[in-house]
């Protein structure tokens, strides 16, 4: 790398990083690996919002997990929907979490449960790529 700041190529990096992502929790998801297919549900939303971050601030984005302050420090306005939305989705970061609540969160992603927050996940992954 030069050392110059490559915005398009820095914002292409985090979409192609999502896209792969996106393919990973879909094949997560078929297979009923339910936990981890929202954990990388979180990541596809992660990685577009970073993305976002960085052609909207010409900068790197901030090394966090918090969509909602991601989306704040991108200037994106939120409805309270939207903010309760991602708050949830957040939720799903479940890599650094202890083991008590990775076993909780194992139980809660039943089948049905993980099929409302993957149709989630695909309408916020659509939203957000209409932004970049």
């Amino acid at each position: 790398m030069d050392g110059k700041f490559n915005k398009e190529k820095i914002v292409n990096h985090w979409i192609e990083s999502s896209d792969n992502d996106y393919k990973t929790m879909m094949d997560l998801y078929t297979t009923h690996n339910n936990s981890w297919a929202l954990f990388m549900g979180h990541l596809v939303i992660e990685k577009l919002l970073k993305a976002l971050y960085v052609k909207s601030n010409d900068e790197f984005p901030p090394m966090i997990h918090d969509l909602r302050r991601l989306c704040e420090k991108s200037n994106i306005k939120l409805d309270d929907n939207q903010q309760i939305l991602l708050d949830s989705i957040s939720r799903f970061n479940i890599n650094a979490r202890y083991d008590d609540y990775k076993q909780n969160f194992h139980r809660l992603c039943t089948d049905s449960f993980t099929s409302v927050w993957i149709e989630k996940i695909k309408d916020s992954r659509l939203w957000i790529k209409t932004m970049l």
